[in-house]
């Protein structure tokens, strides 16, 4: 659209239908006439530029699974009495440590004697650090000694499903850096240095992402799109099904684990949530 100024130095306000509102009403401007005309001559119709076509490129969605953090307490934990004045905890004598858990956000806590803490399962690095905080709470409430201390994001687990499928053998042909072995598992196995993070390419477009911090997990998806875009084909009918399941499947709330299931293991949906008063948010300040 064509700028014109008014009178008083400010810029016209467009309605939205080509007219600009003037102060005594609104007026017709001409937009691009020199190019209309010529088009409209029939010997000059070739020459009439073409309107500009937006593409909308791909989006695709990562999702963060798992954010695995550790940090210290700088002090003796004495697991026996964790186990016994504790809540959502359980003793596990043969590992020598103590795994706690918090209903919101829904993680659990490994507690060695050490003061060593290593907390799985947030979504997101804030729930992560959320989470530590308040297992560290926790114990200091059970009337531990409790400073918190070197705390950091080990590792990320992050997912994504490309909108097309993937020749994998051809991929893994083409690039040095991955590797494909059909008999041990299904999908590519694709490391990189900078940023630092492992990829697993399956057939079907689904990536998965192992990194150190979030940032590095969305950097790995962008490097890897356009190496993967040259080996994409349509998906089949079942292909497509299977991903729309998948997708609600993400969408509908997530199952709480057993008390007493292990990790990696899959969850029935008819599971006990466990809850406690001491897991509530705190607002002080730590030393």
């Amino acid at each position: 659209m064509a700028t014109v100024l008014q009178k008083n130095g400010m810029k016209p306000l467009s309605n939205g239908n080509g007219l600009v509102q003037n102060i005594n009403g609104f007026e017709q401007v001409p937009e691009n006439t020199e190019i209309e005309e010529i088009c409209r001559e029939p010997n000059r119709q070739e020459s009439c530029p073409e309107p500009e076509q937006t593409i909308e490129e791909p989006e695709i969605d990562i999702v963060i699974n798992n954010v695995v953090c550790s940090f210290s307490v700088r002090c003796h934990l004495n697991l026996r009495e964790i186990a016994l004045s504790g809540a959502n905890v359980e003793y596990r004598k043969e590992n020598g440590m103590v795994t706690m858990k918090l209903r919101r956000p829904y993680t659990t806590a490994s507690i060695w004697s050490s003061g060593k803490i290593t907390c799985t399962g947030a979504t997101s690095e804030i729930a992560a650090k959320q989470a530590a905080r308040r297992f560290a709470r926790c114990l200091q409430k059970l009337g531990f000694n409790v400073r918190f201390r070197n705390y950091r994001v080990v590792n990320v687990l992050g997912t994504c499903s490309m909108p097309f499928s993937i020749r994998i053998s051809s991929f893994s042909e083409r690039h040095r850096e991955a590797d494909y072995e059909p008999e041990l598992h299904p999908g590519v196995t694709y490391k990189l240095k900078t940023p630092k993070a492992t990829l697993k390419i399956f057939s079907t477009g689904s990536v998965t992402v192992t990194a150190p911090s979030v940032a590095d997990v969305q950097a790995a998806i962008e490097y890897i799109f356009p190496l993967v875009y040259e080996f994409r084909k349509e998906r089949t009918k079942e292909e497509k099904e299977a991903l729309a399941k998948k997708k609600l499947k993400q969408l509908g709330e997530t199952p709480w684990r057993e008390e007493g299931s292990e990790e990696g293991e899959e969850t029935p949906e008819n599971t006990v949530t466990m809850c406690s008063s001491n897991n509530e948010e705190e607002t002080e300040t730590w030393n």
